[in-house]
């Protein structure tokens, strides 16, 4: 690939570079300003932009692209705050030694946090060169302007330089200002505009992209054998569960080069891939017996969540909650559930590793390329300087897979055998330890006044989860296997609705498997309580659902963006489920309505886009069969960089959030993950996709907010919503299957004639 043979040393050699440079805190993400006036070495990781002699730019951000065209919306912002030519740039994105440690590429952060100092970086890079033309024309810097890489007067174009002329003999290292003057929305020449992404010509013509088709010379094979506690977390014996190996049990095997056994790590490098399978298939292993993993069925998982021990914290609990939560009129207290969910990145995961024993050389498809630089080198005991992470594209995960897992994996093997060794994981493998999406436990309780409005609002949220620590690293003994509980709980914990008394209390609990992100995190399932919550109320206050909403919120983006979807949908104002169906009708339609603004963090105002969804569906109540008809969704993320971008990534968790709602769930036994194919993991089919209609609302003037997650979060809620409506039932039980609709309409029908 040529942007991987980009150095700034090749920069400065070129004939003289212009680059601001900043070292940023690890906390970055937090929100914290970037440390000021550092002197940075070109060994280190701490410029954001260079501009070499003959004009072009390297831009360099510590993010990477997933899938989601991050690279390049972040080329069109530092082609319009440099007045170049989109195509005169280039983005270095996660490589460790060339990038600045900007964290992991989460949270729909990288446009709304780590484009922020690349912008500034930029701008400040135009200034600069304004400044050295303006005393070369001896002229004031006030009287001259820029554009597609020249600066030049404009009553006098002919006094014009290039970017070129400017940066040749000069070599400016200078702190980042974080005040320099930034150009207006208007002025610029590509953000806001539709441009093609520039990773899809390579991939197009099979250009080397992916991690998976990273070859070298003399590279070897590898394949792990796990223990057979498929994705168990710190409660299985991991990193101390291997009995014996029994090396003869390969030994009749061709192209064996060496058998690697740590503690529970085991590792297989042969001449050949395929040679490399058949050893891991072959290989006989003791392990010891564990079988401590509590009931996961979807039938008990909310009684195992709620079983969990837990360690509250207050989100907020206004006065007087208690008294109010006692005075409530009618009652509304209900639990959701949301089950565990697969990543189920269509590729399992690779890496390539080259180790020697000066440098450790990985090529990864990692989302946090500078965390798992440190896990290698704590893994091979060398310092984090002698390990480079070379970050290539992988299959999509929206969350954490086996990516940094399976590159220790190969650093190990490589390390062994003193070659470069490529370890790609089993689709089984992959499924089975991937950190899951975790399962989740949302209890509700509240209800109505005498007046038909909420009395009161209180949640308690329980997120299991970890940090999924680079599994070879507990393999080896090199870490602990113990709990790592994350206060992860709190996305969106808080709704946006101004209830008169509210208290929001996210539960802390052990991780019961190995979980970790993914996409829409607690959001998703937060929301899915309290949309679907308030909905009930507006039908037992028969109100419209959206109009019941309007009156708790002050939020104004919020009630235009909902204004615009009732436009778009055309809204009929009215009750839900207010047309019940004859006792024999087969198929009945549905209108649900949900809405959320994605806080992805605990830091406030740390939060991303507005979305809100209408979806319009259809149930069979013979078969339980759910189909989706059209799905409306109307999105404000502030300013949009790329339309085009936006709009595929509004797209994408309209599908995928679908999917995992309708059908995705992962399934146990005492030992660890069954569904380890796609058999045991069904996903929405292409003849089960609905139609989709996207308005997005562009406000040019407010900032750019991140777009990965948000459109994803009222998606549960919205489905729940309108079933209600077609149905009469409430599912609060994801995923909704026809097995879930029947037993619910037969509970229903039951109820009903024991009333009668």
């Amino acid at each position: 690939m040529m942007e991987m043979q980009i150095t700034r040393r090749r920069l400065l050699q070129a004939g003289g570079v212009v680059m601001v440079s900043s070292l940023l805190p690890l906390n970055a993400l937090a929100g914290s300003p970037a440390a000021a006036g550092q002197a940075i070495p070109l060994d280190r990781i701490s410029s954001f932009i260079a501009l070499s002699a003959d004009g072009k730019v390297t831009a360099f951000n510590g993010h990477v692209d997933l899938g989601t065209g991050i690279r390049t919306s972040l080329a069109q912002i530092v082609a319009d705050e440099l007045d170049v030519a989109f195509d005169d740039v280039t983005l270095i994105l996660g490589d460790t030694n060339r990038t600045p440690d900007q964290g992991p590429t989460i949270a729909s952060a990288t446009i709304q946090v780590t484009s922020v100092p690349l912008r500034q970086a930029a701008a400040q890079v135009r200034q600069l060169l304004v400044e050295l033309a303006a005393m070369a024309f001896k002229r004031p810097a006030a009287q001259l302007t820029t554009a597609n890489g020249f600066v030049f007067a404009p009553d006098a174009p002919s006094t014009r330089l290039s970017y070129a002329e400017l940066a040749r003999g000069q070599d400016l290292h200078l702190p980042l200002n974080s005040n320099v003057e930034l150009k207006s929305p208007q002025s610029g020449q590509y953000v806001g505009k539709p441009v093609a992404r520039v990773d899809i010509p390579a991939k197009v013509r099979g250009q080397l992209t992916y991690v998976h088709d990273m070859r070298l010379p003399g590279m070897l094979h590898g394949r792990v054998v796990r223990p057979p506690y498929a994705g168990a977390d710190s409660s299985a014996p991991l990193g101390k569960a291997m009995i014996s190996v029994d090396r003869g049990s390969i030994a009749h095997l061709p192209g064996i080069v060496k058998l690697v056994v740590i503690n529970d790590f085991i590792g297989i490098v042969t001449e050949r891939e395929e040679q490399a399978i058949a050893a891991m298939r072959q290989l006989k292993v003791q392990w010891q017996p564990w079988a401590g993993l509590p009931d996961l069925s979807l039938d008990k998982l909310h009684a195992t969540l709620e079983a969990m021990p837990k360690t509250e914290r207050i989100l907020r609990d206004d006065p007087g909650t208690t008294d109010a939560l006692a005075a409530v009129t009618t009652q509304v207290n209900v639990d959701y559930v949301w089950p565990y969910h697969l990543h189920a990145s269509i590729g399992p995961s690779c890496a390539v590793a080259e180790v020697n024993a000066h440098q450790v050389e990985i090529w990864s498809g990692t989302q946090n390329p500078h965390d798992l630089r440190k896990d290698i080198a704590k893994l091979l005991g060398r310092e984090p300087e002698q390990v480079h992470i070379n970050r290539m594209e992988a299959s999509g995960c929206y969350g954490r897979n086996c990516a940094d897992d399976v590159s220790a994996d190969a650093a190990l093997l490589s390390h062994a055998t003193g070659k470069p060794v490529r370890v790609q994981l089993m689709r089984e493998q992959e499924a089975g330890w991937e950190p899951k999406g975790t399962g989740q436990l949302i209890r509700v309780r509240g209800g109505l006044d005498a007046n038909h409005q909420v009395a009161a609002y209180e949640l308690r949220t329980s997120y299991p989860s970890n940090n999924a620590v680079t599994l070879p690293l507990v393999l080896t003994g090199k870490v602990a296997n113990r709990p790592d509980v994350q206060q992860m709980g709190d996305r969106t914990a808080v709704p946006q609705y101004e209830y008169p008394h509210m208290r929001v209390i996210a539960e802390d609990a052990a991780p019961i498997v190995r979980a970790s992100w993914m996409r829409g995190v607690s959001a998703l399932p937060n929301v899915f309580a309290h949309e679907s919550w308030i909905d009930e109320l507006a039908y037992l206050a028969k109100q419209d659902p959206i109009a019941y909403r309007l009156q708790y919120l002050t939020d104004p983006r919020a009630i235009t963006l909902i204004h615009a979807l009732k436009k778009q949908a055309n809204w009929q104002d009215g009750p839900a489920h207010r047309n019940p169906v004859a006792e024999d009708q087969e198929v009945v339609n549905g209108r649900g309505f949900a809405y959320a603004r994605y806080f992805h963090s605990k830091f406030p105002g740390f939060g991303a886009a507005w979305a809100a969804w209408v979806c319009d569906l259809s149930v069979n109540r013979r078969n339980g069969q759910i189909k989706l008809n059209k799905i409306y969704v109307a999105h404000d993320c502030g300013q949009i960089v790329n339309p085009a971008g936006v709009r595929h990534q509004v797209h994408g968790n309209i599908i995928q959030s679908a999917s995992r709602v309708l059908k995705e769930f992962v399934t146990f036994d005492s030992s660890g993950v069954t569904s380890l194919d796609w058999g045991g993991y069904p996903l929405l089919r292409f003849d089960e996709l609905p139609e989709v209609d996207i308005q997005l609302l562009d406000n040019p003037h407010e900032p750019p907010m991140g777009a990965g997650e948000s459109a994803s979060v009222p998606s549960a809620a919205a489905i729940a919503n309108a079933l209600f409506d077609a149905l009469g039932v409430r599912l609060r039980e994801v995923p909704f299957t026809p097995e879930r609709i029947l037993k619910a309409l037969a509970t229903a029908t039951s109820s009903s004639h024991a009333n009668e």
